[in-house]
């Protein structure tokens, strides 16, 4: 697949604007002290659905509701594309089923059906979910929404977009992977740019596929445990994501579930902001690159905000970590 350039991001762009304002971008100094350089934060969290999913739906949707063929919408999901296409088929009036694994977050379940969702939970992970969900179209006659595909990768694009304009010279930009729009949408906006930003993948050590495929130049899939990067949780690449990740990313960091855990918990000290273990995964490769980022000015996307409750609570209530340097140097 060829990446979309800067006019038909721009034109995306359009699209994702009549429904919701560019999200800001941050630099918080006491962010930049535990990374021990210059870091900006791009707050996808801020979307109205806490995530930056929406962008790729209002411009899938946006060509989609001129097809007056389709009946309805199903998708696969763990939360973030779901909730994105609930929302979107509800503001063209499109019924939308979305099929979640079992065990999927309660709240997220609980958004999408607030959108106007129909939930069917089938499956273990996203990956037999996702294949029901094609069963379903098959036998309803229903338009399937992928997790990938181009108009979704030129929505999601405009978030870097912003992102690079808004701050210029920006060394690295770490970008989490899930299935690949936000990895790819980042590596299409720097190119339309012509800049020559590093872009760094981020993967859950406990959902190692795209690490694993992008080591091998191959699609390989990997068994998923992560407990807490749901949004990370990837059995199986996306082959023309990963052909795109191969010729365009500089590497791909693993991060831990405790590392994650512990940058949600750095985040919401640092800068009172709610990530979710996908949302946070980009600024715990950040931290574990440290030693190597002195002098440099980097960002990383916090892609959602989406966590439950009990689990967020449960996170933050673990001890400290130099909270008291923090207050002390802000005073």
């Amino acid at each position: 697949m060829d990446l979309p350039g800067i006019d038909e991001i721009g034109s995306a762009a359009r699209i994702v604007y009549e429904t919701l304002p560019p999200t800001p971008q941050y630099r918080w100094p006491m962010l930049c002290r535990e990374a021990g350089t210059e870091v900006w934060l791009k707050h996808e969290n801020h979307t109205p659905v806490g995530a930056f999913k929406v962008r790729g739906g209002l411009v899938h949707f946006s060509r989609l509701a001129s097809d007056k063929t389709v009946r309805g919408v199903v998708t696969a999901t763990r939360g973030n594309h779901g909730q994105s296409v609930a929302l979107c088929a509800s503001r063209y009036g499109i019924p939308a089923t979305v099929v979640v694994p079992r065990g999927n977050s309660v709240e997220k379940n609980a958004a999408m059906r607030a959108l106007g969702a129909t939930i069917v939970e089938h499956g273990a992970d996203f990956q037999e979910a996702r294949e029901f969900a094609g069963q379903l179209a098959a036998r309803d006659g229903l338009h399937f929404v992928p997790s990938f595909d181009r108009t979704l990768v030129a929505g999601v694009a405009t978030a870097a977009l912003e992102l690079l304009r808004a701050v210029p010279g920006i060394d690295t930009l770490y970008v989490p992977i899930g299935l690949g729009s936000g990895i790819c949408g980042a590596v299409a906006a720097r190119d339309a740019l012509g800049l020559s930003t590093e872009v760094v993948g981020v993967v859950c050590a406990h959902a190692r596929a795209y690490a694993a495929s992008f080591a091998a130049r191959r699609p390989i899939e990997s068994p998923v445990s992560t407990v807490l990067a749901d949004g990370l949780a990837c059995r199986t690449p996306d082959p023309q994501a990963l052909d795109i990740v191969c010729r365009s990313v500089g590497r791909i960091v693993e991060v831990s579930d405790d590392e994650v855990a512990e940058s949600i918990r750095i985040l919401f000290r640092c800068t009172h902001n709610c990530a979710e273990g996908a949302g946070a995964a980009a600024f715990a490769a950040v931290r574990r690159e440290k030693p190597h980022l002195a002098g440099r000015k980097v960002a990383a996307m916090l892609t959602g905000a989406n966590i439950d409750a009990d689990l967020y609570s449960s996170i933050l209530a673990r001890p400290a970590s130099r909270l008291a340097d923090y207050a002390t140097d802000a005073l």
